[in-house]
């Protein structure tokens, strides 16, 4: 029983195949996400009816709920998902491409870079340089402190396990840092910098969501394009070299996908950790190892992960907005724990 398809176009110029498996498993994890969504949207402070909901969406609403709906969860509920897709991509790259299941974002530093970059622009530049640079600042925070930590890694090569040992190292001292940025600044720069910093989606708007659109759409979509470099590159760098495969410039290109998609998660919702480290775990159990169908699968279940915990803490302590990081937190740092015990003899 053949368990692909096969997709060709007529030209015969674009071809892949997809595990029948993973089209299952992404069509039921879509659905789940489309359930979710409608849920998201329907309770609160005040609760909306489902069916209400739906009527909303497709335009047939009465209008009474409009605000509710518009302005105050639907951008949340967007942004939540595609925060969380985009770290459990960023996650999937890095543990890919460094051949450690211990590596993401967070863990390795690169979302402390990116929290260091935008409180620099939130506690100086915020009201004197338009929003739209907030982005870029935590991207660049990040590939600074990306490749401070590679190059601290780096003797005779890199090894999985020092790359995250350092890693954590230099994201305590970013935290460091972050923290005296804060405690120096004003009051009113430290109450929002300390909201953000625990990864809120409070306040989302729809500006925020078509901000953040541009990063999704571009820099997941080319980590499928890259993906056959990816699955070559897990068998080694001699292996993938003999093949053809140009190691480092895939190598750079690939980081600096994660890169961008960790920074512009963190300028948009903050500190929201341990979603790279969880999502793509998850996937490998449900697909196995195909990083082309790790991608969507991931993103699927980051999304779910990040929108399931902004549930949570906006409706189980009410009248109490608890930052969605907090939940995601206290689910992924026991989980990281096992991964160290299971890989102690790495």
């Amino acid at each position: 029983m053949n368990n692909f398809l096969s997709f060709r176009n007529k030209s015969g110029t674009v071809s892949f195949q997809a595990a029948k498996k993973t089209l299952m498993i992404f069509l039921l994890l879509s659905f789940i996400s489309i359930l979710l969504f409608i849920l998201s949207l329907s309770i609160g402070s005040s609760f909306i009816s489902p069916q209400a909901v739906v009527k909303y969406l497709f335009g047939y609403g009465s209008g009474e709920y409009d605000f509710i709906l518009n302005t105050l969860r639907l951008p949340r509920v967007l942004l939540a998902f595609m925060v969380g897709a985009a770290l459990a991509v960023s996650g999937l790259i890095l543990q890919s491409i460094i051949r450690n299941p211990l590596a993401s974002p967070d863990i390795i530093g690169v979302t402390a870079g990116a929290s260091v970059g935008a409180i620099i622009f939130i506690v100086f530049f915020m009201g004197t340089v338009s929003l739209k640079f907030l982005p870029f600042t935590a991207i660049f925070g990040a590939t600074v402190v990306a490749a401070v930590i590679y190059l601290l890694a780096w003797n005779k090569g890199v090894t999985p396990i020092r790359l995250v040992l350092i890693g954590i190292g230099v994201a305590a001292a970013m935290k460091a840092i972050v923290m005296l940025m804060i405690v120096l600044s004003d009051t009113a720069v430290t109450t929002k910098a300390y909201l953000w910093l625990t990864g809120s989606l409070y306040g989302t708007n729809l500006q925020d969501v078509y901000s953040m659109l541009p990063w999704m759409v571009i820099f997941i979509p080319f980590s499928l394009v890259l993906a056959r470099t990816v699955s070559v590159k897990e068998l080694g760098d001699d292996v993938a070299a003999g093949l053809g495969v140009k190691v480092q410039t895939q190598r750079f290109l690939l980081i600096f996908i994660s890169v961008a998609l960790a920074g512009s998660s963190v300028a948009f919702a903050g500190g929201i950790e341990f979603v790279g480290l969880i999502a793509p775990h998850i996937a490998r159990m449900l697909i196995g190892r195909s990083f082309a169908g790790l991608v969507p699968i991931s993103a699927l279940i980051g999304g779910i992960i990040v929108v399931l915990a902004d549930i949570v803490g906006r409706t189980a302590f009410l009248p109490l907005d608890i930052p969605a990081g907090v939940f995601t937190a206290g689910i992924g740092a026991p989980f990281f724990i096992y991964l160290l015990y299971r890989n102690r003899n790495i």
